[in-house]
């Protein structure tokens, strides 16, 4: 299950995560937390769901077809992220891949601030794996991240907040685009080719997909990261232009060009 915000441009949202898990072999359901009029260039207006309808949603899935893993995206304020971590303790869900979603690849800002700490306190330590890039691992620690030591560091204070594993995606940095995994006692590096593209609109949503979908199949999360990571280098190579802006990705890249 995706618990993410819609975009209404297909690119990004619960529209790629439902794409991801389709690609990777999961049926996917979907609550959704908010209503985005989105395109490849911006965000022109929000509508956040009632937070009862969003509770609703979560327990008409898991009460009827389950869950083998939920991946949340965007959860813009305080109450959505309250409302989401008291369903995720009611129903059990351990398989929770957490994407804490901020800012659009647009620039256009979708968590308010006052949600950050909502997010680090009741969400964050139900975490499987969290999967920041490296802004939002700065948000999320109030560290400064300019090398592979930052993003590590960064990273342990994660776990320290609860989470039982974290990624930190190094797609913002120069150089090749290396993440790093913690699971509380071992780093673990997840390198590919760094691709020359404006298609990038939905990676980090994508990703987390990915991720939740390998842990669906019962990967264990190394593997699941590992899968992610060719699936998203692989959707980005095979994306060809969209809108005036940050292209989507090719989700379906492995069954049509």
């Amino acid at each position: 299950m995706t618990i993410a915000g819609s975009d209404s441009g297909g690119g990004a949202g619960i529209q790629a995560d439902l794409k991801t898990f389709s690609a990777l072999g999961v049926f996917g359901t979907s609550t959704l937390t908010a209503i985005t009029a989105q395109n490849t260039v911006g965000v022109t207006a929000v509508h956040e769901i009632p937070t009862d309808v969003i509770a609703a949603q979560i327990d008409a899935v898991i009460s009827d077809i389950g869950a083998d893993a939920v991946k949340t995206g965007m959860l813009s304020s305080p109450a959505i992220v309250t409302t989401v971590a008291d369903a995720v303790r009611r129903h059990g869900i351990s398989n929770l891949v957490v994407d804490p979603v901020m800012v659009a690849k647009s620039g256009d800002r979708l968590l308010r601030d006052e949600a950050i700490a909502t997010i680090c306190n009741e969400l964050i330590p139900l975490a499987r794996v969290v999967t920041p890039n490296i802004p939002e691992a700065e948000d999320l620690t109030g560290r400064s991240i300019a090398s592979d030591d930052g993003a590590r560091r960064a990273a342990e204070d994660i776990i320290s907040m609860g989470a039982k594993s974290v990624v930190v995606k190094g797609g913002h940095r120069d150089g090749p685009p290396t993440d790093i995994l913690y699971d509380g006692n071992e780093f673990m590096e997840f390198t590919t080719e760094r691709i020359p593209s404006t298609n990038t609109h939905g990676t980090g949503c994508t990703f987390a997909s990915a991720v939740a979908a390998g842990l669906a199949h019962g990967l264990e999360l190394p593997a699941a990261v590992e899968q992610a990571k060719e699936y998203v280098t692989a959707a980005i190579g095979a994306a060809y232009p969209i809108g005036q802006g940050h292209g989507p990705l090719h989700h379906f890249h492995a069954f049509w060009r």
